[in-house]
């Protein structure tokens, strides 16, 4: 077995962080919709996270922010003019769209991709495809500039291969790894990968509250184009976990090593899936550990509005493993208590650490949400961007830049402030040479 470590790719949360209340079917979103956010608190939480991760002994990375707002989707729909006045023409002819094309969703990078480690791929390398996000219009402008900064960090051929992202059209929805999981006995080993999606493509749904946003066949496609099928099993998310709120599997069920925690309601037809999964890990010289959150003891409103299946749970260097909790989940008497059980039991959950993440969880995302889980040997590792992989010193440089760059108070309105975008641009082009990515922005071409 070759040794490999899984690295988390967090999100940078970018300086226009708003609360659009864009996301239907997102209830954190849509609740919080016309708010006053505070990028600059939700950068520095962010960073407080990734900080912690490493003294953990957890390998933490970052995606850069998206350029906000993205002018070309405005000239796209008819604004002419200096790329200023493009903006400020935006707020008050098209305050909607404006916060479409402002949105910083793209700090949430458990939606950029979805990725096979060179472990589970037939040619040995590591396989990333990112995600349509084809449900939701300030999303699906993401992936073009998601695959461009993907190929940018993970450029060797000899150990990359990057995919298109799957077509969209209709329902073929594809939400990245916030609907992927993978099972292993270590992160090195061969491991079985569970793609959970919400519905097929082609089928009709009627009376739903919130519509699924994960297609079928389009897991199925990435399943195919990673070399991954022999090693897969797909699971249907419950119609009930969906029309809480869980729009995305995150939100009732995480995997890690051989664990597979999840909520009662998550899945539909679980046993069914959870014998597949049995019988190929088998295949593979591990037994999988199902780890049930019941009904009882964490009622499913608990579980999403607390978000504690939306945690990151991470395999600690001294062996055991780790929850990565948002401080609502610890706000939450369920929650917290279900925590500190598992906690104290014989589980493979020996620590919890709670954070705040509040200017996330406002818009629907917690620690998961926040990052990208890749699985990388040392030869993989050597081969990528070093200016990504932080330590103590890029993390407090971070720190600074954000408090130079970025807004405490941003209401919808200021989406229109064309000097918005001349401060979002100086920002993000100190942070490319901060980070040694290039010119990887539009505006830098």
């Amino acid at each position: 077995m070759t040794q490999a470590v899984e690295v988390n790719f967090d999100g940078l949360v970018g300086p226009t962080h708003n609360y659009g209340g864009l996301s239907v079917g997102n209830v954190a979103s849509m609740a919080s919709g016309g708010g006053v956010s505070n990028p600059k608190a939700a950068a520095l939480q962010g960073l407080q996270k990734m900080r912690a991760l490493m003294n953990l002994g957890i390998p933490q990375g970052i995606l850069p922010p998206h350029e906000r707002p993205f002018v070309p989707a405005l000239r796209a729909m008819g604004f002419t003019g200096s790329d200023n006045e493009v903006v400020a023409a935006g707020g008050k002819r098209a305050p909607v769209l404006l916060r479409n094309t402002s949105s910083a969703s793209a700090m949430w990078t458990a939606n950029a991709a979805t990725i096979s480690p060179s472990s589970d791929t037939e040619d040995g390398r590591v396989h990333f495809t990112p995600a349509n996000l084809a449900a939701m219009y300030h999303r699906s402008i993401e992936h073009p500039f998601t695959a461009r900064v993907l190929k940018t960090i993970f450029a060797d051929e000899a150990h990359f291969t990057h995919h298109g992202a799957i077509p969209t059209g209709g329902a073929m929805g594809d939400e990245g790894a916030a609907n992927h999981g993978r099972l292993c006995s270590e992160h090195g080993a061969p491991g079985l990968e569970l793609f959970v999606y919400g519905r097929s493509a082609f089928e009709q749904l009627d009376r739903w509250r919130f519509l699924p946003r994960q297609a079928l066949e389009a897991s199925q496609a990435i399943a195919k184009a990673h070399g991954v099928t022999d090693s897969t099993v797909f699971i249907r998310q419950s119609q009930k976990a969906v029309e809480a709120g869980a729009f995305h599997n995150d939100v009732v069920g995480v995997t890690n090593g051989t664990t597979l925690l999840y909520h009662e309601d998550a899945y539909e037809e679980k046993e069914v899936a959870f014998d597949a999964i049995r019988r190929k890990a088998e295949g593979m010289g591990f037994e999988p550990h199902f780890l049930e959150v019941s009904a009882s003891d964490v009622p499913l409103e608990d579980a999403i509005r607390s978000y504690l299946f939306n945690s990151q749970l991470v395999s600690l260097p001294q062996g055991g493993m780790a929850l990565i909790l948002p401080g609502e989940a610890e706000a939450t008497s369920s929650t917290r208590a279900w925590v500190a059980n598992a906690v104290a039991g014989n589980g493979p959950i020996t620590e919890a650490h709670y954070f705040d993440l509040n200017q996330s969880m406002k818009n629907g995302g917690g620690p998961a949400c926040l990052r990208l889980r890749v699985v990388l040997t040392e030869a993989e590792k050597a081969a990528i961007g070093p200016g990504v992989l932080l330590d103590e010193e890029k993390v407090t440089a971070l720190e600074a830049w954000v408090t130079r760059h970025y807004r405490d108070r941003l209401e919808a309105d200021d989406l229109g402030d064309p000097y918005l975008l001349d401060e979002v641009r100086a920002a993000l082009d100190e942070l490319t040479s901060l980070v040694g990515l290039g010119s990887i922005y539009d505006f830098q071409r």
